[in-house]
């Protein structure tokens, strides 16, 4: 009854549903019955004459109670080896042997409960206890005496059979009804008969009249032979089943409505929280005590004195929380009993610590800002971002309380306060509060100095109350009065022991916890000293172990476990559901319950422990969901130390955890019944090794454990995608447990990368808690793609937060250019395709965005003269800097923490080196010594003193030492003007030999291997030894010059070294035979003031990159060649320059410049110049380890690069002018932009990447494509013009004389319109060059009817149609009185319909055939004023006007109406989709917005209803928007000559749609560094003209492809030149057709 109780309170949704059939049940044995009423039922059965032994064996008195009673004795005391999992057979004996002696006693029972019935000694409700089974008293509790709202979440399903009592005699129909046998019969028990039809037919009825109670009644029939069989139940059930869900979705979505609007609002759930807790507490009060009283009396209104906060401090377990939630609860009442029932008083309450929000000062402060606002009804228009502003608005917001609104501020636990802001210092409280005004605050006396820094601030001793322990009579008396209320007590033996425990404890927890303990005492019980522990945490722990015996051990452990380690606590389904796929939790109820299929923990278990730690753990309110929380820290303390000290079984809990909550085993998916078997596990990884037996075995094993979906949102109506319930525990819970069950893949790709978890925080308002999740795994896993993600969602936060529906486009845009740099982030981007178009219809397909970046910083010195060395590590984000003064440091860039410090002073480093494992760091130091140290604990192993021999004849200690190099387990140093070089083992630390050169050595090159070490000289020279043994091998001399040799690289795969002398020449020696070193190249690379500065060989050792001074060369490795050379311009010097991992790119700093300067190698473009920020660069690193690079500037401060993200610039191609033109062939997978210059470049569509340049001898003006796109067509400003093959590349002939305004080829490709404005214009055949026609009128804005039939165009004022093959005019409209022609379209689904608008600010609609104005449009005055563009929908109906402002006018031409819809900048272009459909405009931003660097927006607009269905920023200046024909791409041009391609996914097209997934973008390989670029071809024109146009006339020349004879002449006799041109022409004509009929 307990459980039903608790169901009805707090279910918000169904909270009962009854099941009845045609069996009312027997009645219940009691568990506990009064003495008196006890010894009345016995002497009533001996006086029926039964046999009464029985009830008074199993029935023992008990003193306990109050007044005595009688308690049933537990089954395992009376029967053997009850619940005794070993011996099973005695098992099912003692459940056959108490299943009689039950029969027997209920027998008894109801016997003698009849008789003192019927004679008056028992009244009508005592016997009910005895006589009614357990069905009727559930529904007569549940559905009586319930309000009809209540019973509107109750449902009730009634079965009748039919014709039942005819198979009374059938065995199985026991189940289904009350059998009896009488007189030798079966028959049906007569009396549960009349009590079943009395609950059925009377009782639910007379509910039903009175309410809304849902009650479903169906009749079952019986099969005639088998009665109710198995067919029929399952008939019956699966109707059931199908009705009661319906029932339950109804109900439930009923609640769901009523608490959608409480959802998104965090202010709610605050208060909500803290007011729960208020409730739990408070209901746990027991003390009446003095400080309740003094609390009473503060609160009360005064009017003499201060005013100044109350303080209540005590130890923990003191009662401070529970004293402060009965003065919470009390407080209003309190106050109206004061002031009268018209007064309104104001209380608020937080429990510090409970609650994020409550913890961080700023969120406390700004939620009871929020609270006090809405209370006194105050408009803040916005809440102060700075904390001390948020402060002085709060301070006056309690000025806003009066006499008649009371206030009372509630602070418990002031220690849970967080340190940021000072919030401990408390400057924040504020001390002097108005008359109206009272604050509560509660701290321990010894946590963080705060009752210290209180005592200063207030300095009245009346405004303190310590709770201390109580004494032990006053304990004694509170434990009495607990026990009394549920009618219980203690013996006077048992007072004895209660009295030696208060003794050493009076702590209220303690007389709780003693509480709990002493309930369960029975008079006949032996009790000891031993039977109650002396301390709270004694106390704690004997609990727990009590409620082992209940739950079971490992479930005990488990559950609590569990909550424990959960972030914000636990819900009962959660729990259950938890507890269901932990194995050994499962493993232990099988062998409790025998059950055949372990699927989920009954829920008596989870009762047990709910009513055994009831006031521990506490329930509390989140977001709309009940968690169970323990109660205080004390708690959660023991609990940790009992169930949460294992390493291993804490990863294996916080993986359960985990997997819950990202739906592992959710929609049926069956876990195996074992952890760690690595035979199965085995299997499970090798399907294709299973046999049948194996995957048997596994199906044998694995179960579904009913584990629920856990999506990040709750989806009301798939149409309305924002109307959503948030999953706010997966959102709590997940990277919690993630984190620390080390599942780093399922953190990426499960929560950070997934599109839907972004899109609900930053939908939701907590943008900034997605972030710091971000900055989280990040942390934890050092994924650089995360740091990148982590920066890019700061870059677009406005936008984003503004507008939750552009997140898709915005991240698609950002990290398109450096997925192949960065792959981790193809998850984010497919997830972005996969449901960013629910939000978005704007999808970019490529993105031509420059990457922001920005790298760590980390200040060294006051400048770069200080810095010595620095060095890279293993981690990326560590790094090692000596500096001059003697300090080494190793510093965490990112958090700019000092790692670990080691000092050599007085000695100066000279420099420092680490040794490829990292295992040691050596540093040469003035002493002319080697410091190896160890690197990890940063400790001196070794001191060596480097001494030139007597061969080198160095003065004694007058040089320094000139360099030194590391091996894998030796160090060798050499002094200035030496030539002998010192080697030292490592490992011990000292001298091995000395290594004599033939003259002063300049530099050290060790292999790889470690065997042999090179060392350079003067004069050229190489002398190789052997390390191992100190051998000298060979020694080579470059003849070709005199310099000294200056760097060394070792080339292991192809076994050869290279030596490169200061002057920049170069040798090659192949080192196969190492004592005999053969010369392969040497050649000069050496220029006037050409010093080589740096050196670097490529990762593969394909390439050397030798940066000097005023050139950066590349040297191909394989051939000995220099294969790219760049140039520094004039004035300027390399100060150094390294490779990209790849080597694609060439990354440079020059001399007194403050950037980094990025290089394509194959096209020789600067992709990037990136500033940096703190000052000149003087020095760049590389790091081996990864691929960034470390720059130092002359402020001292070091920046690290991450060079595959600075590389992802130069995957980005542009033309290097502004985009003045696109165009787009009607099919095909290509662009041709116009910028300006000598050049058309053709992009690929689907890369972005440049395929081909067409190179002209002038600008280029013009340029059409025939349909299939092969054959182009183009002028330039030298009045030529180029027929070009657009595959091949080939300029097929060049015709010139003539300067076009306007090229069109007509729709069959066969001819084109070469339209002048001074001279006459020309139709002429492509395929021969021949003129067809002149047109002698000068025409603007022309088109050619889709018959080719006519060119139409406009004059000053007349539309004039010219016939194509005659150039006459044909068909014209002429305006009157000074009217001007201001735009002419043609309608594309009316070819003989033409659109104008004229200066009078009419829209004109001109029939071509009929040459009449079929309809006329007036607009408003002064509409024209601005006109900037003017589209028209193919079939007529709608024009869309721009005016240069922030409308858009939407123009009915049918009804003349005209609509205007506001965007959200000023309209720059616009476009109509080729279907009408849809707008795509371009609007510039607002100067209001701060948008970090965007300057425009592209936007898609559906014309049907005028929504907006996409939205995406463009960070670069548009030059140019277009529209494909057939699929809704836009492609837009950008001012520093890229493009940017995106397409539309509207919902209700999508299924037309779309190329996302197959776009080159998207198609990036896992591996893959970089997307492999194609070669982009140059191809020039003729020099030559073939053809030059006169007045009226053409001339070919004579090396010409074309001949004429006639040029009047239709037909020309063509040479073998001819008949080329015109068959390659004709043959890219021809095949459109072909192209066509493929493509459909």
């Amino acid at each position: 009854m307990k459980l039903l109780e608790d169901c009805l309170k707090t279910s918000a949704g169904p909270c009962f549903v009854g099941l009845l059939g045609e069996k009312y049940g027997s009645i219940r044995i009691p568990g506990e019955v009064e003495s008196s009423e006890f010894e009345m039922i016995i002497d009533a059965a001996v006086e029926a004459k039964l046999e009464t032994r029985l009830l008074e064996e199993w029935y023992c008195r008990d003193e306990n109670a109050v007044p005595p009673a009688y308690y049933l004795r537990p089954k395992s005391e009376m029967l053997k080896n009850y619940h005794n999992t070993m011996e099973s057979s005695a098992n099912s004996m003692n459940k056959s042997k108490w299943q009689d002696i039950a029969e027997e006693i209920k027998r008894i029972f109801k016997t003698a409960v009849k008789l003192l019935y019927e004679k008056g000694k028992m009244k009508h409700s005592q016997a009910k206890r005895y006589l009614s089974s357990a069905i009727e008293d559930e529904f007569d509790f549940a559905l009586g005496k319930q309000t009809p709202a209540f019973l509107k979440k109750c449902v009730c399903y009634i079965r009748k059979i039919a014709n039942i009592e005819r198979f009374v005699k059938i065995p199985e129909m026991g189940k289904y009804m009350d059998v009896t046998y009488t007189a030798g019969k079966f028959m049906r028990d007569p009396e549960a008969l009349e009590k079943l039809i009395k609950l059925r037919d009377e009782f639910i009825p007379t509910i039903v009249a009175s309410s809304n109670l849902r009650v479903y009644t169906s009749i079952t029939h019986c099969d005639m032979k088998l009665g109710y069989s198995q067919d029929v139940e399952n008939h019956y059930i699966e109707g059931l089943g199908k009705q009661f869900y319906e029932d339950m979705i109804d109900i439930i979505q009923a609640t769901v409505q009523q608490n959608f609007d409480t959802e998104t609002d965090l202010l709610y759930d605050e208060v909500l929280q803290h007011s729960s807790l208020c409730k739990t507490y408070s209901s746990f009060y027991e003390y009446r005590c003095e400080a309740l009283n003094i609390v009473h009396k503060y609160i009360l209104p005064s009017k003499v004195g201060h005013i100044n906060p109350l303080i209540i401090y005590g130890g923990p377990c003191t009662g401070k929380t529970l004293l402060l939630g009965e003065v919470a609860k009390k407080a209003y009442m309190w106050l109206q009993e004061e002031m009268g029932p018209e007064s309104d008083p104001v209380v608020i309450t937080r429990f510090l610590g409970f609650t994020e929000m409550s913890t961080d000062l700023k969120n406390l402060l700004q939620s009871i800002c929020e609270q006090l606002a809405i209370n006194y009804r105050c408009l803040v228009q916005s809440y102060p971002k700075k904390i001390h502003d948020l402060r002085d608005l709060f301070i006056n917001l309690l000025n806003e309380s009066s006499f008649h609104r009371p206030l009372v501020i509630i602070f418990d636990a002031l220690e849970q306060l967080s340190d940021n802001d000072d919030a401990r210092k408390l400057w924040w409280l504020p001390i002097h509060l108005p008359r109206s005004v009272r604050i509560i605050l509660s701290t321990l006396p010894n946590k963080h100095g705060i009752l210290q820094k209180l005592r200063c601030l207030i300095h009245e001793d009346d405004n303190y109350i310590e709770l201390t322990a109580r004494d032990r009579k006053m304990c004694s008396q509170v434990l009495k009065h607990q026990l009394l209320r549920i009618k219980r007590k203690v013996t006077s033996g048992q007072q004895i022991y209660v009295n030696e425990a208060f003794s050493k404890c009076t702590l209220p927890m303690f007389v709780n916890l003693t509480f709990r303990e002493v309930r369960n005492w029975r008079s006949h019980k032996d009790v000891d000293e031993s039977s109650l522990r002396v301390t709270v945490h004694e106390s704690i722990e004997q609990l727990f172990c009590s409620l082992e015996s209940k739950c079971g051990p490992k479930l005990l452990s488990r559950a609590l476990g569990y909550i424990t380690m959960s972030k914000s606590g636990l819900s009962e389904m959660e729990l259950e559901d938890i507890l269901a796929l932990d194995n050994s939790v499962m493993d232990e109820l099988n062998e409790i319950i025998r059950q055949s299929n372990p699927l989920r923990v009954p829920y008596i278990y989870i009762a047990r422990l709910k009513e055994g730690l009831h006031g521990y753990l506490i329930e509390r309110q989140v977001k709309n969901v009940t968690l169970l929380v323990w109660a205080n820290r004390h708690l959660y303390l023991i609990a940790q130390k009992l169930y949460l000290h294992n390493e291993e079984d804490l990863h294996e809990m916080h993986t359960n955890m985990a997997e819950y909550f990202l739906g592992v085993w959710s929609g049926g998916r069956r876990k195996s019944f074992y952890n760690n078997d690595q035979y199965l596990n085995g299997c499970l990884n090798n399907d294709r090794n299973m046999n049948d037996e194996d995957k048997h075995c596994i199906d044998q094993t694995a179960f579904d454990r009913q584990s629920p979906e856990q999506p990040w949102v709750f989806q009301c109506n798939t149409l309305e995608p924002d109307i959503f319930f948030v999953n706010h525990r997966k959102m709590t819970e997940l990277i919690h447990h993630l984190t620390r069950c080390g599942r780093t893949d399922d953190l990426l790709y499960g929560v950070i990368m997934n599109f839907s978890w972004l899109y609900t925080m930053i939908k939701i308002g907590q943008f900034d808690k997605a972030l710091s999740d971000v900055e989280l795994a990040y942390n934890y896993s050092q994924e650089k793609e995360l740091k990148f993600l982590a920066s890019t969602l700061r870059s677009i936060k406005f936008k984003v937060t503004k507008y939750p529906g552009s997140l898709s486009a915005e991240l698609q845009q950002r990290l398109l250019p450096v997925v192949s740099s960065l792959p981790k982030l193809r998850h984010l981007l497919l997830e972005c395709d996969k449901d960013g178009p629910k939000y978005c219809s704007i999808v970019p397909l490529h993105s031509s965005m420059d990457v922001t970046y920005s790298p760590e910083r980390l200040p060294l010195s006051s400048s770069c003269m200080h810095v010595t060395e620095i060095l890279p590590t293993f981690n990326p984000s560590t790094v090692i800097a000596a500096l001059e003064n003697g300090s080494i440091s190793t510093w965490d860039v990112e958090t700019r923490q000092l790692l670990r410090q080691i000092t050599t002073a007085p000695s100066v480093i000279l420099g420092m080196k680490l040794t490829s494992d990292e295992k040691y760091l050596v540093v040469a130091t003035t002493k002319n010594t080697l410091l190896i140290y160890d690197n990890l604990n940063s400790c001196l192993l070794s001191e060596v003193e480097i001494k030139g021999s007597k061969h080198c004849g160095v003065g004694g200690g007058s040089n320094f030492i000139n360099g030194f190099t590391l091996s894998i387990n030796h160090a060798l140093a050499w002094l200035e003007a030496s030539k002998d070089v010192t080697v030292i083992d490592l490992l011990y630390g000292w001298p091995l030999y000395h290594f004599h050169c033939w003259y002063e050595v300049t530099c050290v090159q060790c292999s790889p291997d470690g065997v042999y070490a090179f060392c350079g000289q003067y004069l050229n020279t190489t002398t190789i030894f052997h390390l191992g043994s100190g051998e000298k091998l060979s020694t080579v001399t470059s003849e070709f010059s005199s310099g000294f040799v200056k760097f060394l690289l070792v080339l292991d795969t192809a076994q050869e070294m290279v030596m490169v002398d200061n002057e920049g020449g170069l040798s090659v020696w192949n080192t196969e035979e190492i004592t005999n070193p053969q010369l392969t190249d040497d050649f000069d690379c050496r220029r006037e003031d050409s010093e080589v500065v740096s050196i670097e060989l490529s990762e593969d050792q394909s390439a050397i990159l030798v940066c000097k001074a005023l050139s950066i060369e590349l040297l191909n490795t394989s051939v000995w060649k220099v294969a790219e050379k760049f140039r520094a311009k004039h004035n300027e010097r390399f100060i150094s320059a390294v490779l990209s991992k790849n080597g694609n790119c060439i990354i440079a700093s020059m001399e007194n410049t403050s950037a980094i300067f990025v290089w394509r190698r194959d096209t020789g473009q600067c992709m990037a110049s990136l500033q940096e920020i703190s000052g000149t660069i003087v020095k760049l690193i590389k790091s081996n380890h990864h691929n960034m690079l470390l720059s130092l500037s002359t402020s001292g401060v070091l920046s690290i690069w991450d060079i595959d993200i600075i590389t992802a610039m130069s995957n980005i191609d542009k033309s290097g002018k502004p985009i003045q033109r696109l165009i787009l062939p009607a099919r095909g997978e290509v662009i041709y932009t116009l910028d300006g210059s000598e050049a058309v470049h053709k992009w690929n569509f689907s890369t972005g990447f440049i395929e081909a340049v067409f190179k002209h001898e002038g600008i280029v003006e013009n340029c059409v494509l025939t349909s299939s796109g092969e054959i182009m067509v183009t002028s330039d400003d030298k009045c030529s013009q180029y027929v070009w093959h657009a595959v091949s590349g080939e300029n097929i002939f060049r015709i010139n004389g003539q300067r076009i305004s306007q090229l069109m080829i007509t729709h069959n490709d066969q001819f084109v319109v070469s339209l002048c404005e001074q001279n006459a214009s020309r139709v002429w055949r492509l395929a021969t060059g021949h003129r067809v026609c002149n047109i002698l009128v000068a025409l603007q804005n022309a088109f050619i009817t889709s018959a080719n039939t006519f060119v139409v165009g406009m004059t000053k004022n007349k539309v004039l149609a010219v016939s194509l093959w005659t150039g006459s005019i044909t068909k014209k409209f002429c305006c009157d009185d000074g009217t001007t022609i201001v735009d002419i379209k043609l309608i594309p689904d009316c070819p003989d319909v033409v659109v104008f608008i004229t200066s009078t600010e009419t829209v004109n609609i001109w029939s071509l055939t009929e040459e009449v104005i079929c309809r006329r449009v007036q607009l408003p005055n002064n509409f024209l004023k601005n006109l900037e563009d003017f589209e028209i929908s193919p079939n007529g109906k709608v024009g869309i006007i721009s005016r240069g402002d922030e409308n858009i006018n939407v123009l009915d031409l049918q009804s003349g109406k005209l609509r205007v819809v506001h965007a959200p900048g000023i309209i720059w272009r616009q476009r109509l989709s080729r279907d009408g459909r849809y707008l795509v405009y371009i609007c510039f931003r607002s100067e209001d917005d701060d948008d970090n660097g965007a300057v425009s927006s592209l936007t898609v607009m559906r014309l049907a209803d005028g929504k907006n269905i996409g939205a995406c920023s463009l960070y670069k200046n548009p030059t140019f928007l277009a529209l494909s024909q057939r699929h809704l791409n836009i492609i837009v041009g950008f001012d520093d000559g890229s493009i940017g391609t995106y397409t539309v996914v509207d919902r209700v097209d999508a299924t037309l749609k779309i190329k996302i997934a197959t776009s080159n973008s998207r198609q990036i390989f896992n591996n893959a560094t970089q997307v492999i670029r194609p070669k982009c071809h140059n191809y020039s024109f003729k020099a030559t003209a073939d053809c030059i146009w006169r007045e009226s006339t053409e001339v070919f020349t004579r090396d010409s492809p074309i001949t004429v004879t006639d040029p009047e002449a239709s037909e020309a006799t063509p040479t073998k030149k001819h008949n080329y041109c015109y068959d390659r022409v004709c043959s890219a004509i021809d095949c459109r057709t072909h192209n066509f009929a493929a493509d459909n």
